[in-house]
């Protein structure tokens, strides 16, 4: 049966469509509202705004749940791995065992780099950020691989998703050893996705590496975790940027732009460098303090979620992860770390933070794994971005084939002068 609200403005009434999805709340269809009362929505932040039809991710902030095509993470962390993952993203069903072996190859056999990007790396400082370093290149492929930029050939859409979904890794260990002096390292693809990444980046022509698989595990985990995560800041980019009919290496290097904002991929960063400022367990409640001080700037990072009003299913299981690796590492006398389990006890025990909800989310885990596996904290974003391309590149497909895509167009609440005239300079 047909919903509609109804909406009153003056003397025009509007009738407004009511959408009903398969998970989460009605949505009002208010394409006709400014044709019809002459009104526009003021939505900052655009929280109160589906700005797409999606079938890709669901988010319950509430229940603290999220769903890959209709998938828990839960399931998936615990049982899957982040190809295919990667394949039920981009398809939208879990893959038999020889469709999965084809996805896996394909993606094996495109990790190298074009060989001249390694010229291209060269023209940055030798002290770049990765993640400037990441733009610059990723927005460059199309200029490597113009072969796969035409967004209306379903075949090109294809050969470029594999294209980024295979190279980011490739590129985002590029970038950390161009940014510490040392060669770059080939893919090989005798290594599963994870691993290969894990040797890219620590293994050194002059000695074998071998992977640890505990490590490998816990990196794989990460880029799960991290694959999509429905319309959030980066997500919406690369959409906003696709519907100008940018190239899809454009539109992912816008998304690699925002997600460098602290407020969204740099929080595992900014977590970690937090607890390095607080530096001993004994100053842990002069910090506490200052973070239940309303009118104090301080904030603890890595400790709730816009969107998860519970526990960030997420952390869940990255908080598993992190016990394997520090275990493993044998990190137990660490400063850092002991900063962070007595933050993490307090967390869940305060009645401040349990009242507010303030649960260690996805963040305080991952860059606490990342540190002790020895990646820089510059590293962190690279990592991230190259975990959510694939969520970006599915979201980018499925607004292509929509056929009810417009190219983005936000409107406004003008509050600046009203219309006036113009006067001489020698008048003024």
């Amino acid at each position: 049966m047909t919903k509609n609200a109804s909406l009153t403005f003056g003397d025009k009434t509007v009738d407004l469509p009511v959408l009903s999805p398969t998970a989460g709340p009605d949505v009002l269809d208010i394409r006709k509202l400014y044709g019809g009362l002459d009104v526009f929505t003021y939505d900052p932040g655009f929280t109160s705004t589906a700005s797409c039809e999606s079938a890709i991710t669901f988010i319950d902030g509430d229940k603290g749940e999220l769903l890959h095509r209709g998938y828990p993470i839960e399931q998936l962390a615990e049982q899957s791995c982040f190809l295919e993952v990667c394949y039920l993203l981009l398809y939208g069903d879990l893959p038999s065992k020889a469709q999965m072996d084809d996805f896996r190859n394909t993606v094996t056999r495109h990790t190298m780099v074009h060989e001249q990007m390694h010229n291209f790396f060269r023209g940055f400082r030798r002290d770049a950020h990765p993640m400037a370093t990441m733009v610059g290149v990723v927005g460059a492929m199309s200029a490597f691989y113009h072969d796969s930029t035409d967004i209306t050939d379903p075949h090109q859409r294809e050969v470029a998703s594999f294209r980024l979904i295979a190279k980011l890794p490739t590129i985002a260990a590029m970038a950390y050893k161009y940014s510490i002096g040392q060669p770059f390292v080939y893919p090989r693809n005798d290594l599963d996705y994870a691993s290969n990444f894990l040797h890219m980046c620590f293994s050194v022509p002059a000695e074998t590496y071998e992977v640890n698989p505990v490590l490998a595990k816990a990196m794989d985990r990460i880029m799960m975790l991290h694959a999509d995560h429905e319309q959030n800041a980066s997500t919406s980019t690369v959409r906003l940027a696709g519907s100008s009919g940018a190239n899809p290496f454009a539109c992912i290097a816008a998304g690699i732009a925002c997600l460098w904002g602290p407020a969204h991929g740099g929080a595992n960063q900014a977590c970690l460098e937090m607890l390095r400022e607080i530096g001993s367990v004994d100053r842990i409640p002069e910090y506490i303090e200052k973070a239940k001080d309303k009118n104090d700037p301080f904030r603890l990072m890595g400790f709730g979620h816009r969107v998860y009003k519970n526990f960030d299913p997420r952390a869940k299981v990255m908080k598993e992860s992190a016990d394997e690796v520090l275990e493993l590492m044998g990190i137990h006398d660490n400063p850092t770390l002991q900063v962070a389990k007595e933050l993490e006890r307090i967390a869940l025990e305060d009645d401040y933070f349990i009242s507010k909800k303030l649960y260690p989310n996805v963040d305080f885990y991952s860059g606490i794994i990342l540190d002790a596996m020895g990646f820089p904290t510059a590293m962190f974003t690279p990592i991230f971005a190259l975990s959510r391309t694939v969520g970006w590149i599915s979201q980018w497909k499925e607004m292509i084939s929509d056929p009810a895509l417009k190219i983005g167009r936000p409107r406004q609440l003008y509050t600046g002068p009203a219309r006036r005239d113009y006067t001489d300079l020698s008048s003024r």
